[in-house]
């Protein structure tokens, strides 16, 4: 075991979070941990690494367990060095111990002593022993990874926002391979193609994880056993996300049969004891019958308890057919280029999904549309369009100090504190919760406050940048309900998959600075660019025929010059044989190119595929296939381009 809970009981003042939980963590354990907002996900982790000292009960850990926790409160880090210096604090060790070889290397040169030598070598095989001759490459290739750069890598970190200081501090403790891994909503900051290559990443990872997360997709393909936070209990199920959702409505239904079955049970020894109470002689029966009946312990009704916010986007006024456009709009920052000369409109009852990989300027392109950006170009509102606009810096904005209350006080709604406090109930702060300070909130608690704000405008045109970002699964469900009676018209920024293939009716991607429009949902378009890859590779395959490869290599001497030696010079019966074995050599070569061709293909399209993922066998094995198909393309294209050469030579000759 390397750590978990034995018998834990934790309270915040009045408010038991667990009571006499027990939950081990295994080596090699892939583990998400779910459960409602404010039910203390975030709160087990701290108690897992002592941030938080349990009530009762004990937290046992490993003595050389080493444990990596990523949480939203690392954001108040702060430095000026590069992000490669800051994820390189990953290898702490090997970079004092690069500091004394440097010291010894200056003592060698002006000393030449032989201890000084003997010291020296011993530190740099040391230094090769840790690996510490390529911890700028693995740095580098785990930035990468999520997302950065090369340009980025000597960037300072305090230049970057929240999420990409998140992805820095993310690729740090990846670096230092702890033996457990807590990740709390790891996701929130990280675009499509950077979820992609954590997923693979952590499938590959040798210690334990301990992952929390709304994301539904995620969660299947990462984990291999749930534990819930449910009523102050931990519930544990092994198998993943979907496995659970199965389980658990068995669990209830049983739980709800035994709880009729007792009902019933109780109901006719109650009839019993009723009877027998007025017959004297019975009474020291009825009597057993209600100890019994005591000492009974109850099952709970099995009727699920959850919070449900009240999402009810309300509208005034009807705008015009055209909510907002933009004509020839251009956005740089410095070199970089967001859009440009881009036009567009939006029109009344479109439900626009706006996705794609981070730094291609979404929610740059959201402000724009808001009116808080600068661009070059126009920008125009449409008729009667009220707009409001969710951002991730609403939550940074909010007053710290300010109560609940007073924050939706100063939204300017003109609504009574009466009002604003029936509102706030559908967000589940209810009585003395509209007075509790944003400070002490979580972060799932200050989203639902900022969502709170967006409902008190009663827009028409919402303009939402990650809104599911810190909402548990049920209420992204209830989100998406909400979204889908809203009579208004919206953007929304997501790269939560489920989410968006649940609301939008329209996909908008930045595509080299233009927005591209995909007038359907997101499976309609996930399908749409299939085709269009497909296509694309259908396209390249003929152009490959027509074009054959060995007209682009080389040739030794030109047309010309090659047709006159041949019409002097017979060629000789052993060069001719010679000439036939290389050209069935080529023509063997270009055939296994091909398969491997198309074998590479099939492999691309299955790791794209997000059903596969759930297999975790499946997906190792489709990878290594991948992985060794392109190895052999690569030795068989050098050996294809020595044949070619040699063919032109003997043709030639």
């Amino acid at each position: 075991m390397l750590a978990g809970l034995q018998n834990v009981t934790f309270e915040f003042g009045a408010r038991t979070i667990v009571e006499e939980a027990t939950w081990h963590i295994q080596p090699g354990e892939r583990i998400g941990l779910i459960g409602y907002n404010g039910t203390g996900k975030s709160t087990l982790l701290k108690l897992l690494v002592g941030e938080y000292l349990p009530s009762a009960g004990t937290i046992e850990r490993s003595r050389s367990v080493s444990i990596g926790y990523l949480h939203q409160d690392l954001l108040s880090f702060d430095s000026e060095d590069s992000i490669l210096q800051v994820a390189l604090g990953a290898f702490e060790k090997i970079l004092q111990l690069e500091k004394e070889i440097e010291v010894l290397g200056h003592e060698l040169e002006k000393t030449g002593d032989e201890k000084t030598l003997h010291e020296y070598s011993d530190k740099l095989h040391e230094l090769e022993t840790l690996g510490g001759y390529n911890i700028h490459h693995r740095t580098e290739e785990v930035l990468q990874g999520l997302g950065f750069s090369n340009s980025d890598l000597q960037r300072p970190y305090r230049e970057f926002s929240g999420g990409w200081r998140m992805r820095v501090l993310l690729a740090k403790m990846i670096l230092q391979q702890p033996d457990l891994l807590l990740l709390d909503e790891p996701t929130n900051h990280l675009d499509l193609p950077s979820i992609e290559w954590l997923e693979k990443y952590l499938t590959h990872y040798q210690g334990s994880v301990v992952i929390v997360s709304h994301d539904k997709y995620f969660l299947n393909r990462m984990v291999t056993k749930i534990v819930e936070v449910y009523q102050q209990q931990l519930h544990i199920y092994s198998g993943n996300f979907d496995y659970y959702e199965k389980e658990k409505a068995i669990r209830i239904e049983q739980q709800q049969k035994a709880f009729e079955n007792q009902q019933d049970f109780i109901r006719q020894q109650e009839r019993l004891i009723d009877r027998f109470r007025a017959k004297a002689s019975k009474a020291a029966m009825a009597q057993s019958l209600m100890k019994k009946l005591d000492k009974l312990e109850r099952i709970e009704d099995s009727e699920l308890e959850r919070p449900n916010i009240r999402i009810n986007f309300r509208v005034d006024k009807t705008p015009g057919k055209i909510l907002a456009e933009l004509h020839n709009a251009t956005k740089r920052f410095g070199e970089n280029t967001i859009i440009e000369n881009a036009n567009i409109e939006i029109e009344r009852g479109d439900k626009i999904a706006l996705i794609g990989a981070n730094g291609k300027g979404k929610s740059t392109l959201l402000r724009m549309i808001a009116g808080v950006e600068n661009l070059d170009g126009e920008r125009k509102w449409g008729h009667n369009v009220e707009e409001s606009f969710y951002a991730q810096h609403q939550l940074e904005a909010l007053n710290l100090n300010n109560t609940i209350l007073e924050e939706m006080r100063e939204c300017g709604s003109q609504m009574t504190d009466l009002e604003l406090r029936v509102l706030l109930g559908c967000f589940l702060f209810s009585g003395d919760d509209a007075d509790k300070r944003i400070k002490i909130l979580s972060g799932g608690e200050k989203a639902r406050v900022a969502l709170a704000k967006v409902i008190v405008s009663k827009a028409n045109f919402l303009m939402l940048d990650e809104p599911t970002n810190h909402l548990d699964m049920h209420s992204c469900d209830l989100m998406i309900e909400a979204l889908n009676k809203y009579q208004g018209s919206f953007i929304l920024v997501s790269h939560d998959r489920y989410f968006v293939s649940k609301t939008a009716n329209k996909i908008w991607e930045i595509v080299d600075h233009e927005i591209k429009e995909f007038k359907g949902g997101y499976e309609e378009w996930v399908e749409w660019k299939e085709r269009m890859k497909a296509r694309d590779a259908g396209k390249d395959k003929k152009t490959k025929e027509e074009n054959p490869a060995p007209k682009q290599v080389k040739a030794p001497e030109p047309e010309k010059k090659q047709e006159a030696p041949k019409q002097n010079i017979p060629i000789n019966k052993d060069q001719k044989k010679e000439l036939q074995k290389v050209q069935k050599q080529f023509q063997q070569l270009e055939q296994r190119i091909a398969e491997l061709n198309r074998d590479k293909q099939s492999c691309e399209e299955a790791l794209a595929d997000p059903s596969n993922y759930s297999d975790k066998q499946k997906f190792l094995q489709t990878e290594e296939k991948y992985k060794k198909t392109q190895t052999e393309l690569t030795r068989l294209h050098a050996e294809y381009e020595k044949v070619f050469e040699k063919m032109m030579e003997l043709e030639g000759s």
